[in-house]
């Protein structure tokens, strides 16, 4: 009576960014907690192999959409892709993103223009189709994958900070436009995890030594531990937050020196 459900059975989900790393863990763990998922990228033989991923160790089915996550008409064709499939998303997970580690006096326009689209813009663009969608359906909920570089100031770059904190107050702004919908918005925020985008610098012993000494666990993520905080906030258990961005950094955020 008192234990709410964490299973996602029969609720349908939309993951961008789902080629690779984050986000094609976080395709495979939605479809493992029981959602059928529609994945988005750019490249196409990248989704196949989430694809083929979610058939091996899921009963769940998925639908490759490639589109150009800044690209509005190609991410409506992909929403609509979705929902002749299986119906309106009731889970959205924006987790396509970019970087380029640019210091503030040399960062061009550009290079700035390009990490707003990808990071944010994007964003934007999908939670405004899937609010759409969701609204008529009754609801649903919206994931956004922030970073601590939204919360704290790191050598990620001004960019790149400036668009996960962006990201952050957007997701406070949509949960508070859209609960009148039933949609809750919330925001997950990543330290460093293992994956093909940080394996090189993760490689470095110097640069490992420099994270672990600002990270209370003395270690990095690993990719499952970013999954459970997703299921959580797409599940039944999360019906009362919105508005909210979960720090998954190993203390980092918090760490005093």
């Amino acid at each position: 009576m008192y234990l709410p459900s964490f299973s996602l059975s029969n609720k349908k989900a939309i993951v961008t960014g789902a080629g690779k790393g984050i986000g094609q863990a976080l395709a495979i763990g939605l479809a493992q907690a029981g959602a059928d998922v529609g994945l988005i990228s750019r490249t196409g033989s990248d989704l196949d192999a989430t694809k083929q991923l979610i058939e091996k160790h899921s009963s769940r089915q998925a639908i490759c959409m490639v589109a150009d996550v800044t690209d509005r008409q190609q991410m409506k064709d992909a929403f609509e892709r979705f929902e002749l499939a299986f119906g309106a998303p009731d889970i959205l997970v924006n987790n396509a993103g970019m970087n380029i580690r640019s210091k503030a006096l040399d960062v061009t326009d550009s290079e700035w223009n390009t990490i707003v689209q990808t990071n944010l813009h994007s964003a934007l663009i999908a939670s405004q189709l899937a609010a759409e969608q969701m609204k008529e359906n009754g609801g649903g909920r919206i994931i956004n994958i922030a970073s601590v570089a939204g919360q704290v100031a790191l050598r990620t770059g001004v960019a790149y900070g400036a668009t996960k904190a962006g990201l952050i107050q957007m997701t406070k702004i949509l949960s508070m436009e859209w609960a009148q919908y039933g949609i809750q918005v919330n925001a997950v925020g990543p330290w460093y995890f293992r994956t093909p985008l940080t394996e090189q610098m993760l490689a470095n012993e110097q640069y490992m030594q420099e994270i672990l000494v600002r990270t209370p666990m003395k270690r990095v993520g690993n990719l499952e531990e970013l999954v459970g905080p997703v299921v959580f906030l797409s599940s039944e258990a999360a019906g009362y937050i919105t508005g909210q961005t979960l720090m998954v950094d190993g203390g980092m955020s918090v760490f005093g020196f």
